[in-house]
């Protein structure tokens, strides 16, 4: 950030009353003859001075007063000149009438003309800045022209000026246009993300409900059927009357109590791989599935493309689940020699694919035990897509794609 910044409107007001200033000087100078110039007034139709008979009678330092008083708006107008246009237009076109009445008494304040350049960049709506430039040349030129040159600045204004005019007005209109539709863009780029976050979301509440709904079906399934038998063997127990039947019971009752104890880490395990307690993704992954080759006999490439970054825990468990079971399906169907697993990290999803040159299948027909419907639950369950490419014969293909959703 320079110093300029957020103090244009000083910086604009100092540049107009410097020039102003040094035409006055130079005025001066002309008006005792020090200095070499031309009063433009003398005679019916020098320049521009036939056009503006009120001025006739004037000398130029009341008009150089007026102009300095005038210029002293320029830093209260230059924060609303968005606000308050017609007030902005009206202001320069003054100024420059100014500045016209001063430069027909002395050629000096052509310099002080010249500040309807810069002003009319700072001040004026886009779509009238070319025409602020150009009537600050025709100013600049006809204050200068002597009276012969009547035809000759007709049709400079006619075959320059005009289309000039014309031309800044159609390309500012059409930058207006072309801003208002990247602004129409923007804006429905950041309701769609919006609107893809709370989709995202909504499919991440609804992969939590399908795994509570999992887990509590496992939990009456095998832990609540446990301990309902472990209560019944431990009643049995007190209700026996020979040592033998009472050790009997008990004996059952710890079977169930260990079995119980069994299932319960298996289901803590499956909310939460163990191996992604203590490493990240890859390392998981990578030492997973070098054991799954070394126990399977198959030959496998496990490759890492893109900078891994932390996933959020149920994003990476699911990729996990879904490798180590891609992996399991290989072993026990495709009859595979190679496979080749690939993790890919970009800026917004997470790719995982598994390849092997087995049996292949019809993903068409019924899994038959392949576990694809439980990989594609855990996938959507993150709001993410899983595809099977497979015929017999060929092997078989596995494609995971997961939103990128950062670890907390």
């Amino acid at each position: 950030m320079s110093w300029v910044d957020g103090r244009e409107r000083w910086v604009y007001a100092g540049v107009a009353y410097g020039l102003l200033a040094i035409s006055v000087i130079m005025a001066a100078a002309q008006d005792a003859g020090a200095w070499p110039g031309t009063i433009l007034l003398g005679g019916a139709g020098g320049g521009v001075a036939g056009a503006v008979p009120l001025w006739a009678g004037v000398p130029w330092p009341p008009v150089a007063l007026v102009a300095a008083v005038w210029l002293a708006f320029i830093p209260w107008l230059h924060p609303r000149r968005d606000t308050r246009r017609a007030l902005v237009v009206t202001h320069y076109l003054v100024l420059l009438a100014l500045a016209a009445a001063l430069a027909t008494r002395s050629q000096a304040f052509v310099v002080f003309a010249s500040t309807g350049y810069p002003l009319a960049i700072a001040m004026l709506p886009g779509r009238l800045v070319m025409a602020g430039v150009t009537l600050t040349a025709l100013i600049n030129v006809t204050t200068q022209a002597g009276p012969e040159a009547g035809p000759t600045l007709l049709t400079v204004i006619a075959g320059v000026a005009v289309p000039l005019i014309l031309a800044g007005w159609y390309v500012s209109a059409e930058h207006d246009r072309r801003r208002r539709l990247v602004d129409r863009l923007r804006a429905a780029m950041d309701e769609n993300a919006d609107l893809n976050a709370r989709l995202l979301d909504q499919a991440r509440r609804a992969g939590v409900l399908d795994e509570r709904h999992r887990v509590a079906g496992e939990i009456h399934d095998t832990l609540a059927q446990d301990l309902v038998a472990l209560i019944g063997q431990l009643t049995a127990a007190d209700r026996a009357t020979g040592e033998e039947s009472r050790r009997r019971h008990l004996g059952r009752a710890a079977e169930l109590a260990r079995r119980g104890l069994s299932e319960t880490r298996r289901s803590v395990r499956a909310l939460r791989p163990e191996p992604l307690e203590d490493a990240e993704l890859p390392d998981a992954i990578g030492h997973m599935a070098r054991s799954w080759a070394e126990a399977a006999g198959v030959d496998l490439r496990f490759e890492v493309t893109g900078t891994p970054v932390a996933l959020a825990a149920d994003v990476e468990a699911a990729l996990f689940r879904v490798a180590q079971e891609a992996l399991a399906n290989v072993a026990k169907h495709a009859d595979a020699t190679r496979t080749g697993l690939t993790l890919s990290y970009t800026d917004e999803t997470i790719l995982l694919d598994v390849r092997d040159d087995g049996a292949g299948f019809d993903p068409q027909r019924p899994s038959d035990g392949f576990g694809l419907d439980g990989m594609r639950q855990r996938v959507r369950g993150v709001g993410g897509t899983l595809e099977v490419e497979s015929e017999p014969g060929r092997g078989t293909a596995v494609a995971a794609a997961v939103p990128a959703i950062p670890g907390r």
